[in-house]
């Protein structure tokens, strides 16, 4: 077999597996498909390239905080909805602020977050943010009582399309001004 239909056929194998996965894959679930050792360079690049072959088509690869997927490009979410017209889980403003709290400041406790919202915190918040996977406790503070941590997940940067918490927009793009 010649060395560019190898590399084809190693970027197909790679782009059956992005495309038939309901995760995204990491490197190392990449590595495990090949049976002779593959150096992660190698693979890096062969996934530099699948992106590229597909930087003109209606899906793009991406990395997210635990791997690779395929996923449709933006301009095309809308009619994508059509098929699943599901409503979309709407979050409160308790939610979204608690999250956000949580994203920016974490590891934070309940009290943490209470302080900076200036309100209790519902205990169906931090509920419904475990269930859906965008917060977990991650330890406990060293103090008296020893309040839960809260942390955000793979799954909340993978949902948000981040590969880590360094690519959250800067908090001042939040800072609502005076008028």
């Amino acid at each position: 077999m010649s060395e560019i239909s190898n590399i084809r056929e190693l970027k197909n194998v790679l782009e059956v597996a992005l495309l038939t996965s309901h995760q995204p894959l990491s490197l190392d679930d990449m590595l495990r498909l090949f049976a002779e050792r593959m150096e992660r360079a190698t693979l890096r690049m062969l996934l530099d390239e699948l992106r590229q072959d597909w930087a003109e088509r209606t899906m793009e690869l991406v990395q997210v905080a635990s791997g690779y997927r395929f996923q449709a490009r933006e301009q095309y979410t809308a009619y994508l909805m059509r098929l699943n017209p599901e409503k979309q889980a709407k979050y409160s403003r308790a939610v979204m602020e608690t999250l956000a709290i949580i994203a920016y400041r974490q590891p934070v406790t309940r009290g943490d977050i209470e302080e900076i919202r200036g309100v209790t915190v519902n205990p169906n918040v931090m509920r419904q943010l475990q269930e859906r996977d965008w917060v977990d406790v991650v330890g406990q503070r060293e103090v008296p009582g020893r309040p839960s941590l809260y942390a955000t997940t793979k799954h909340f940067l993978d949902d948000f399309n981040l590969r880590s918490l360094a690519e959250l927009p800067p908090m001042e793009a939040f800072v609502q001004t005076e008028i």
